[in-house]
């Protein structure tokens, strides 16, 4: 008697042939394709490898694997409108917080910034509250550059000219300890009890979407502007239920009839497009540019081609506030894959419709504690042989 054999999920790549997309990262997908009950794998254009899972990819499947979601659970990216009176980058880049120092709620008791609390926090995880985190993680002052779908931009409330807060940042430590307490255990095998993990997966995405509202909030007080409600706030890592099939998106963006704001570099552009991806997408888009280089090579490039100085203002003028030179290196605008050609892809296979740009005026990765100390001897160096 023949043995039967289930039917192989299918890929699909949403990125043209003039897209770069690393084999490594189109491997990950026939590998997850490959796994029990997997259905369908969506990549999208900003698709790069990830630890044992590609990101920038949603996967359906019958059967839920926590490590395809990650350890980031609930990490997502939120826009705030913000009015301030006078715009001086330089002057409001010395006036973010500390966003490496947690709130504390027993200490910032009277921290304005706790309006945005209602309730308790989720999974009473009160570590790491207000805080941003590392790795790709920013909050972003930038300005409504153009408007692409005037009506729509309309219903948000933003115009050419205006001004947002964007902050991307998960779930912190909460995620991780939700994804360490099953591999210990599982390693990258299916969750036993799906309804477990899934309770304490959604805890962790309440998390994210008050701590991205928390450090809104707190950076908005700081510039001497009153905190807003996100008109958009979408999570990219997470597993939903969608007619009983698990749906995992590992930097995958709802697509679903959503707005969402595509995060350029600290450098470029970021898009907010209308998502209208359907299933062969697995109603996802992009969540950003993507990495061409990992972190070890754009900090091996970025030192053989760049000062730190260099690094702090970008070239459309705008400040990076980063205290950790080597994150400046890792996540240099060199190291992501064009913005434009992502949003491309995404237009050209019909999953979104941009409706406006952002510019980057201040993008904030952690407090920029070392700028005015001395330089690196090898910046130095540098500076006269460019002399």
């Amino acid at each position: 008697m023949s043995q039967q054999h289930p039917t192989p999920a299918t890929v699909t790549v949403f990125a043209s042939p003039t897209s770069w997309v690393e084999s490594t990262a189109l491997d990950q997908c026939r590998q997850v394709a490959a796994l029990d009950g997997m259905i369908h794998v969506a990549a999208m254009p900003d698709l790069h490898p990830g630890k044992g899972a590609p990101i920038g990819a949603a996967m359906s499947s019958t059967v839920l694997y926590p490590f395809l979601v990650g350890s980031d659970i609930g990490c997502g990216i939120a826009v705030f409108p913000v009015k301030l009176k006078r715009v001086v980058p330089e002057r409001l880049a010395a006036r973010f917080p500390d966003l490496d120092r947690a709130l504390d709620l027993d200490q910032d008791a009277d921290d304005p910034a706790w309006a945005v609390l209602s309730g308790d926090v989720p999974a009473g995880h009160l570590e790491g509250l207000g805080t941003v985190g590392r790795g790709n993680h920013f909050v972003e002052l930038a300005r409504v550059e153009t408007v692409f779908a005037a009506e729509h931009a309309s219903r948000l409330g933003l115009d050419a000219g205006d001004l947002v807060l964007i902050v991307h940042s998960g779930s912190r430590g909460l995620g991780e300890r939700i994804l360490r307490a099953h591999t210990e255990v599982h390693g990258a095998g299916p969750a036993p009890d799906a309804a477990a993990y899934l309770a304490m997966h959604d805890e962790a995405v309440r998390w994210g979407s008050l701590n991205r509202r928390l450090m809104a909030a707190r950076v908005a007080h700081a510039l001497g502007a009153e905190p807003t409600e996100p008109i958009v706030d979408e999570c990219h890592n997470l597993v939903e239920i969608r007619d009983g099939i698990y749906l995992h998106r590992k930097g995958a963006a709802p697509g679903d009839g959503r707005d969402v704001l595509i995060a350029g570099t600290r450098g470029t552009a970021s898009y907010l497009v209308a998502a209208h991806a359907g299933p062969e997408a697995n109603y996802s888009v992009a969540h950003g540019a993507g990495r061409k280089m990992s972190r070890a090579d754009a900090l091996r490039r970025g030192r053989a081609k760049h000062t730190v100085e260099e690094l702090r203002r970008t070239a459309v003028g705008s400040l990076v506030v980063c205290g950790d030179r080597q994150l400046l290196f890792e996540e240099a605008p060199t190291a992501y894959k064009r913005i434009e050609q992502v949003i491309g892809d995404l237009v050209e296979h019909d999953l979104a419709t941009p409706v406006l740009s952002t510019t980057p005026l201040v993008t904030y990765k952690t407090p920029d504690l070392g700028s005015t100390g001395r330089p690196d001897r090898r910046d130095q160096r540098r500076k006269r042989g460019r002399a």
